[in-house]
């Protein structure tokens, strides 16, 4: 039984397949550019299948011969120019390509995120759960949530209508060891900010998981958990001064006024970022999600310190 994971290079992608290898699977692992692989240990366990959700020929090579997938490819939205080319079309298209070639396939866990669930605009200190969905997401609002939402429906719909397993998991800001440069971007940007030389944070709380726990999730997920499940994946709620604390990163936080006039030169903060982050406060309901996938927590202490760590070497 192989099981082949779909952006294999990206953060939690590269977790998911060390997560299968040590526990002895047959994996391939899809990516890009082959040149990434060098991400991942030799073994007779891995194939590397260099694909595009964008070229259903070469998806369809790399579903042959699969019985599971473990859909994690997606698109950042940190830094997109264009959000529909960059950050929407690779979820929903890239969904669209994958479902086109998936006949035979008996089980898929996709990766979604908290940005499906959690509204564009919500109360502060409202709590979301699995049973909410981020409806009021458009392109000039918020595309990232307009990605995730659109693209856990589609395969939904897919699923549904032949009868395929599929659940799908909901992780917050993933943060943990890194197995390569390229994953200090994204969610990791938060702590790469501590390995830098501006002594400062913003009001920001962030919400986060250990992404050692989220590739269990996903693995766990193959047996585990109802079909058609949704499982939020999530485990504490800091303010960005107290991750600074414990990382040994005592800085003060910037004035609202100062942070608004940095985002006017800053690459990649916006004012409209700021205006709904700063001072804001959300929560997430997880439920049972744990326990049903039956993952104990990693301590958040434990793994701020261990990104950060990675990160600096």
């Amino acid at each position: 039984m192989t099981v082949l994971v779909t952006g294999a290079s990206g953060f939690i992608g590269a977790h998911v397949v060390m997560e299968l290898l040590e526990r002895g699977f047959t994996v391939k692992a899809m990516l890009r550019d082959e040149k990434l692989a060098t991400i991942f240990p030799k073994s007779e366990k891995l194939e590397i299948v260099v694909a595009d959700l964008f070229d259903v020929d070469s998806l369809r090579a790399a579903v042959s011969g699969c019985d599971d997938i473990i859909h994690c490819a997606a698109a950042l939205y940190v830094g997109a120019k264009d959000v529909q080319k960059e950050v929407v079309d690779p979820s929903v298209i890239g969904v669209d390509n994958l479902c086109s070639v998936m006949e035979g396939v008996k089980r898929i866990i996709h990766t979604s995120s908290v940005a499906a669930i959690r509204t564009t605009t919500y109360e502060n200190g409202q709590v979301f759960s699995v049973d909410d969905w981020c409806n009021d997401a458009t392109i000039e609002t918020n595309p990232y949530g307009l990605a995730k939402v659109e693209a856990e429906r589609k395969i939904r719909r897919w699923a549904e209508e032949r009868d395929v397993r599929l659940v799908t998991i909901h992780p917050s800001v993933v943060f943990g060891p890194i197995l390569h440069k390229r994953h200090s971007e994204g969610s990791m940007s938060y702590l790469k900010h501590f390995t830098g030389k501006l002594p400062f944070v913003l009001d920001i709380q962030v919400n986060f998981v250990d992404v050692r726990d989220v590739a269990k999730a996903h693995v766990n997920a193959l047996d585990l958990g109802e079909n058609g499940g949704r499982f939020l994946i999530h485990n504490k709620s800091l303010w960005f001064n107290e991750i600074g604390c414990v990382l040994n990163r005592n800085w003060p936080t910037l004035p609202r006024f100062l942070a608004f006039i940095i985002s006017l030169l800053h690459p990649k903060l916006s004012w409209k970022d700021l205006k709904s982050n700063l001072g804001s406060v959300v929560e997430y309901d997880v439920g049972n999600s744990f326990e049903v996938l039956c993952i104990e927590k990693t301590n958040d202490e434990k793994t701020l310190k261990d990104g950060f760590s990675s990160l600096k070497a």
